[in-house]
């Protein structure tokens, strides 16, 4: 796996793109590692490389993945993602260790945060629904992207309709988060949900209304017909 790894990393360094490594900075506050090589890349990169080592035994394969996440560089982090989702008919319950030692030591942004909790651990939480209680723990952190990770693993659920009373536990936990990134996570939590339950979202948000953080609120709202968010902005 060593020299997978170091081909993975060959194949980045030759993928650079002049116009992606000048501009990815601009997506984030923080200071982001990356090489500059475009998304649709790294997920062509990930997908070759899956078909190196699909045979390989699933803890080989955490094995890669924690090596990537521990260079800092985005486009490793998303090939992480990438492979931990590919495969997912493997997930067991323990599983859910792994994962929270990413998001907990290695996710520095919103965007490995997302792609990470979006496919990932969305899938095992659908795959392991008694693990929703770990989500409302992660909700409590003192690490953001732990709370960020608490909502936005429920996106691809929310959806389908899924988690409802859970989806509002959390948004419950973090209402009042005063981190931006979180208050966004939440909002798109609940903008999600709204898809399948847009009656009990529209009745959280009027409820919390006085007190949620406009950025949530916003979020929240999004997919909404105008004249639920007009009511919902509406200032008492």
């Amino acid at each position: 796996m060593k020299n997978i790894l170091a081909d993975i990393r060959q194949t980045l360094i030759d993928s650079i793109d002049e116009n992606t490594q000048k501009t990815s900075q601009n997506y984030f506050k923080e200071q982001i590692k990356f090489y500059g090589v475009r998304v649709t890349l790294v997920t062509k990169i990930s997908k070759d490389v899956y078909g190196l080592i699909k045979e390989k035994s699933k803890k080989e394969i955490y094995i890669l993945c924690d090596e990537l996440w521990q260079s800092g560089y985005i486009e490793e982090s998303f090939i992480a993602c990438n492979l931990s989702y590919y495969i997912h008919e493997r997930y067991e319950s323990g599983d859910i260790e792994v994962f929270e030692k990413w998001v907990n030591q290695y996710v520095t942004n919103w965007a490995s945060c997302d792609t990470l909790c979006n496919h990932t651990i969305g899938t095992f939480i659908e795959m392991f629904p008694q693990h929703i209680s770990i989500l409302k723990e992660w909700a409590k952190s003192h690490n953001r992207w732990m709370r960020r990770a608490s909502a936005v693993t429920l996106i691809i659920p929310a959806r389908k309709g899924l988690f409802l009373n859970d989806i509002f536990d959390i948004a419950n936990t973090l209402l009042l988060d005063e981190d931006d990134l979180v208050q966004k996570g939440y909002g798109w939590m609940l903008k999600a949900t709204s898809e399948a339950h847009q009656k009990e979202v529209f009745g959280y948000v009027i409820s919390k209304k006085a007190i949620m953080p406009r950025t949530s609120l916003r979020y929240a709202i999004e997919k909404m017909p105008q004249s639920m968010r007009a009511e919902a902005m509406k200032k008492e």
